[in-house]
């Protein structure tokens, strides 16, 4: 009678076992799946918007010949493709407006775009590639124009890569266009961080989340819906 117990309870512990692995199993799917790329829904939306098919081609086979490659060989690569897809212009040239923050895909139609467009892009592509969200930040900065000696400022947007939350982050912009330590840009005067997580407290790798999440910058949050949509 014992042991018919202590079977029992053994069944009754196995199949609990089970459902765990099972609820456990799904979200994990569910989670790899919702945070992957939909290439159809990407295709589509580019297609309804006009644009080249090349580019996007060429788009999607830099994701099959860099996914497996080291982090800085994805880094230079990803770095190099939007710099040499896309011109430099002002919104106002681009959108008609001052201040918008185009998809991914809206740079590549326009294949012009400002600095935020260059590092929206490179940053859900790094994604894309499996480099974990916590080692990359978009930073606004002021950066110095016109040389060592000028005065001169401007706001800009530049991408951080940190390698560890302790390490100098390595720097993907559009003005210089190899990649260097945040040490090597002297030009550059951080003002804060954001990523898909929320805003940072300061810039150091190790800086803490800030209250209030992505919704403290709006134009980013309207960016991340928008970006949802069109399949990222």
């Amino acid at each position: 009678m014992k042991w018919l117990m202590k079977r029992q309870l053994d069944i009754m512990g196995l199949k609990r076992l089970l459902a765990i692995a099972t609820v456990m199993f799904l979200l994990f799917h569910t989670f790899n799946v919702a945070f992957s790329l939909d290439m159809t829904q990407i295709q589509s939306t580019f297609k309804k918007m006009g644009g080249n098919a090349q580019v996007l081609a060429e788009w999607e086979n830099l994701l099959h010949q860099t996914r497996e490659l080291p982090v800085a060989e994805k880094l230079k690569r990803v770095n190099e493709f939007f710099n040499r897809h896309m011109a430099f212009a002002e919104n106002r040239e681009v959108w008609g407006q001052d201040d918008y923050w185009a998809t991914p895909l809206e740079s590549l139609l326009k294949a012009h775009s400002d600095c935020k467009g260059y590092v929206v892009a490179k940053y859900f592509t790094l994604l894309e590639l499996n480099v974990p969200i916590k080692q990359l930040r978009l930073i606004y900065v002021k950066a110095q124009i016109g040389g060592a000696e000028s005065t001169i400022q401007q706001a800009h947007m530049i991408l951080a890569y940190y390698p560890t939350p302790e390490a100098e982050p390595l720097i993907l912009d559009n003005l210089i266009t190899d990649i260097r330590t945040a040490s090597r840009r002297s030009d550059l005067l951080p003002i804060y961080s954001f990523n898909s997580e929320g805003i940072f407290v300061g810039v150091a790798g190790g800086a803490a989340v800030g209250p209030g999440g992505v919704g403290q910058l709006s134009h980013w949050a309207d960016l991340l819906r928008r970006v949802h949509a069109e399949g990222f």
